[in-house]
């Protein structure tokens, strides 16, 4: 039997971080998907698919994903229920995600500051993908082929 999921899309949303009464971080946030197709009127829609994480992915999602960031995330389908206060079946179908990507690096996190040294530096406040999207400095004759 196989229940595997990957998406790519943006999130609606900031994560919310919880904790459960025995201390096991939980996150949860909604990732809008495009659908591959667009309607009669020629515009694209989405899915708005909600995703679980726990323990320390929950964490690292909680800490470094905002609402518009692009993420792929991988993971597999649940499908839940509950009762609810009026005594109704509730059923909740959502990704219990295992792996989390963040696709893009975020510009709001960087800060541009005066250094101990005197000199100008930039932060990234606690993103170690930040310089995901720079172009690496590297000769020809460091390449192995």
């Amino acid at each position: 039997m196989l229940n595997r999921i990957i998406l790519i899309g943006r999130l609606t949303r900031d994560p919310e971080l919880r904790y459960t009464p025995n201390g096991v971080a939980v996150t949860t946030f909604t990732l809008a998907v495009d659908r591959p197709f667009t309607n009669q009127q020629g515009e694209r829609e989405a899915d708005f698919i909600n995703i679980v994480t726990w323990r320390g992915l929950a964490e690292t999602c909680a800490n470094y994903l905002k609402k518009g960031r692009l993420t792929a995330v991988e993971g597999r389908l649940q499908i839940r229920n509950y009762e609810n206060n009026e005594g109704r079946r509730v059923y909740v179908t959502e990704v219990v995600a295992d792996n989390v990507r963040f696709l893009e690096s975020p510009r709001e996190g960087m800060r541009s500051g005066m250094g101990t040294g005197g000199q100008n530096e930039t932060r990234f406040d606690d993103d170690p993908f930040a310089n995901d999207a720079e172009p690496i400095d590297i000769s020809e004759d460091d390449l192995p082929f």
